[in-house]
């Protein structure tokens, strides 16, 4: 469930582009009354918004944003404007071409996403970018890592539910041994994690754990794991349990010396109005504190409002 709250009756788009513009004008930008309008119109709502105001004030809404806002603010607000398949494909592009890029932004996108929401990212990256997604990321990536984002990317997923359960113990087999011999990069364990159902890796790493007395996760936690095994763990945890593995993102961004306010963005924009509730849940119940007190604590100023907004404490 959502934590995105919207009022009741929602004002008309019109009404909302007019009061927006009233907040961008004079000698400073009304952050409140953004954050009271924005953080609480949903997606297709906040098209709307986005459409009455280019049309009746002929600039750019985005571009006015970006000009009116500033820091991690901004780029949380800006994120937050787009629908979810296109955020997805722009946070995609954001990712892939960073300094070294980011393989776990990719690794959600590619493992959490059903496979029709998959391509639709893909197909709105292609839209948005006039080139493919698996194309950027083979021009920026090399390696190991090339071969994983690369397969994950471009998978089509069987959806149902069915397991074979002789399949899912061999192949528990062969990530064991692979495990065990610390040849983590071997192509048995990308075509299985890349190709193989939800359904029926769950089941395979189930078996994992029953017949060798240790999840495959932490199996892959060695003293010194390199960061090919963290992308696989990265991957197996997306697949598993993403809200489990969402929870595990929300801690370590603030628990960190220094909030990862892009990770905390990313978490938080992304599921506010789709699963975020329980995500809010179970970080609560792992951290034995409300994620709004970590929140307040760890973030300040109409950043921290913001974010606050969009996970319902009103």
């Amino acid at each position: 469930m959502a934590t995105l709250s919207v009022p009741e009756p929602v004002p008309s788009s019109i009404e909302d582009a007019e009061n927006l513009r009233k907040a961008f004008q004079g000698w400073g930008t009304d952050e409140k009354a953004v954050i009271a309008i924005l953080a609480h119109r949903d997606a297709a709502q906040r098209k709307e918004i986005m459409l009455a105001y280019e049309e009746k004030y002929n600039e750019n809404f985005i571009k006015r944003l970006e000009s009116e806002l500033s820091g991690d603010f901004e780029r949380a607000v800006y994120r937050w404007m787009f629908e979810p398949i296109e955020r997805e494909a722009i946070m995609a592009n954001i990712a892939v071409k960073s300094k070294t890029a980011d393989y776990q932004v990719i690794i959600e996108i590619a493992c959490v996403n059903s496979p029709n929401d998959l391509l639709a990212v893909k197909q709105a990256y292609q839209m948005r970018y006039k080139r493919s997604l698996e194309e950027d990321i083979a021009s920026h990536t090399s390696g190991d890592f090339r071969r994983l984002l690369f397969a994950l990317m471009s998978t089509y997923r069987y959806d149902g539910e069915e397991v074979n359960a002789n399949l899912a113990k061999s192949e528990a087999k062969i990530l064991h041994d692979a495990i065990t011999k610390g040849t983590y990069n071997h192509e048995e364990v990308i075509r299985i994690l890349c190709t193989r159902s939800k359904a029926q890796l769950n089941a395979t790493f189930n078996h994992f754990k029953d017949e060798y007395g240790i999840s495959i996760t932490k199996a892959l936690s060695c003293e010194t794991p390199n960061d090919f095994a963290l992308a696989l763990r990265s991957a197996i945890r997306c697949i598993a349990d993403p809200h489990k593995y969402f929870v595990k993102v929300l801690r370590n961004a603030l628990n960190k010396s220094g909030t990862d306010e892009d990770a905390l963005t990313r978490v938080i924009v992304m599921h506010a109005e789709k699963d975020f509730k329980e995500i809010k849940e179970r970080f609560e119940k792992r951290s034995n504190a409300t994620l709004e007190h970590a929140i307040g604590k760890e973030t300040s100023g109409d950043y921290k409002a913001f974010l606050l907004a969009l996970v319902g404490n009103n």
